[in-house]
């Protein structure tokens, strides 16, 4: 790591993501606040693709994120999108990097490497309990209701257009599927 204070960027880097993984878990629990977030990650996902603009693996991961955030959002008239916005936000928030902890460690000098970790693991869950929480308190509306107020709201084509729509479950089995198989080859 060049420049900045050490003590505060390192941290910086775990607070930074665990904020932004709440407000998109929060985002979540409507499908409206969905759609926005997903704008969001847009208009970050092209900051990235102009600060790595010669990575090619960078470009097609950034593709393929856009591609399942369009795709999602024709899902069941942008309802799938929610736990798009859901997964991306759990994973943003729980993310821990042992390296950054033993960096730090080394910066500090005060607790060792396992102790950083597991002190940004537990922030990483009061962020992911908060944004939860947000996520009840101002989100009440039914399914119901937010399938109609989202009907207005950026709506998809309709029906007879020839757009596929896929039930949430579908996309929840598909997930899962994807799930086991990648936790298989791990093994």
């Amino acid at each position: 790591m060049s420049g900045g204070i050490p003590w505060i960027t390192l941290p910086a880097g775990y607070l930074g993501s665990s904020f932004i993984g709440a407000c998109l878990i929060a985002c979540g629990f409507n499908t409206n606040a969905s759609k926005i977030a997903s704008i969001v990650l847009a208009v970050f996902f092209l900051f990235t693709l102009w600060w790595a603009r010669r990575n090619l693996l960078t470009w097609v991961l950034i593709f393929g994120m856009a591609g399942l955030t369009i795709l999602f959002w024709f899902v069941a008239g942008g309802a799938a999108l929610r736990y798009f916005v859901l997964f991306v936000g759990v994973m943003s928030c729980m993310k821990v990097n042992e390296s950054d902890a033993s960096a730090f460690a080394k910066v500090c000098g005060c607790f060792p490497s396992q102790v950083w970790g597991v002190i940004w693991l537990i922030q990483a869950f009061i962020f992911f309990g908060l944004g939860v929480i947000v996520g009840l308190v101002a989100f009440k509306q039914s399914a119901e209701q937010q399938k109609v107020d989202s009907e207005h709201f950026l709506p998809v084509p309709p029906k007879h257009s020839g757009v596929a729509t896929l039930s949430p479950s579908w996309f929840i089995a598909t997930a899962g599927a994807l799930g086991i198989a990648k936790v298989l080859e791990l093994v």
